[in-house]
């Protein structure tokens, strides 16, 4: 009888010219391999799984990877570096390839939530061969749409409480970002999201998540500090091209796909993703989540893991 070997480490892998930081947690490395996509871009989420989707690694090997300049896989990009969404998918396309080889294995699942759903679906469109499935979480569609909900769900919040001064700021923005201070902007339409219960359910903050990341083992201040780093460098790198993200043209996979997708999500709309979802001639599945907004996977995380784990006995 074969002796079931568990694996939980947190290793350093070269991807394409670049050192990046892979979480690697399992019961037994013989389970199906799960490759999980963090959002932000930059924003990183390794304590987070941990903490809510920790079920998972009694049925998957779970692989968190912080994604080339973000957490613990931070560093300056260069001046003459190409950062572009398809840098970040085919870093994805690498390390999948690198996780079958070293695991023996021909396919793996594969979750993307938020700016990771758009690595996601483009890696599985370019490259289905390698995929059992694919899980959208908080599933980016028509980045423009999505961004001018959550701009009308700002002002509709403020406009209910008569917060004039909020109203004449928001007044101002483009929501198309891109203008000279485009990032301020953002920035200040995504608190007001946030602070109206629109991000993170019946929260006004997101100190919840922040408190996973304070007192994890796995982070430390240096992970924190480089985090924060990464998480505005993305951005600012990244976020022009993801205004451009649209997918609604695309409507046939070759690989099952699944949305998890919040209620009340007005960071990145669940309405858009449902239109989309509806219009896909493909095998597809949605599930949706009452008392989530952007993050049904660790707001109702029992409901999020029994269907992942759902699809390794054909239960989803």
């Amino acid at each position: 009888m074969n002796k079931i070997i568990g694996i939980d480490t947190i290793e350093k892998v070269n991807i394409n010219g670049i050192n990046q930081y892979i979480s690697i947690k399992s019961i037994n490395i013989e389970k199906p391999l799960l490759l999980i996509l963090h959002g932000g871009p930059g924003d990183t989420s390794l304590p987070l799984v941990h903490k809510y989707n920790r079920a998972l690694e009694s049925h998957y090997v779970v692989v968190v990877w912080e994604q080339r300049g973000a957490g613990k896989s931070y560093y300056k990009f260069k001046a003459n570096e190409a950062i572009c969404i398809d840098t970040f998918v085919e870093d994805a396309f690498e390390l999948a390839k690198i996780l079958l080889q070293r695991f023996k294995q021909n396919k793996l699942y594969l979750i993307g939530h938020s700016w990771g759903s758009v690595i996601g679906l483009k890696l599985i469109e370019k490259h289905y061969e390698l995929f059992h499935t694919y899980i959208g979480c908080g599933q980016v569609v028509n980045m423009r749409k999505a961004m001018q909900i959550s701009y009308d769900y700002a002002i509709e919040k403020n406009k209910d409480k008569n917060n004039l001064k909020i109203l004449s700021k928001l007044k101002e923005i483009d929501c198309s970002y891109n203008g000279q201070n485009w990032m301020n902007d953002l920035l200040f339409v995504t608190k007001q999201v946030v602070k109206h219960k629109g991000s993170l359910y019946n929260q006004t903050n997101w100190n919840k998540f922040i408190w996973c990341f304070l007192t994890s083992k796995e982070y430390s201040l240096r992970d924190l500090i480089k985090r924060q780093k990464g998480s505005y460098q993305a951005i600012k790198y990244l976020w022009q091209e993801l205004m451009t993200v649209n997918f609604e043209k695309i409507k046939q996979f070759q690989v099952p796909i699944i949305f998890m997708e919040g209620r009340y999500d007005y960071q990145v709309s669940a309405k858009v993703a449902e239109e989309y979802y509806n219009r896909i001639t493909s095998q597809k599945r949605i599930y949706w989540f009452e008392k989530s907004c952007h993050f049904p996977q660790w707001c109702e995380a029992n409901k999020f893991n029994d269907i992942v784990i759902g699809l390794l006995n054909g239960s989803d």
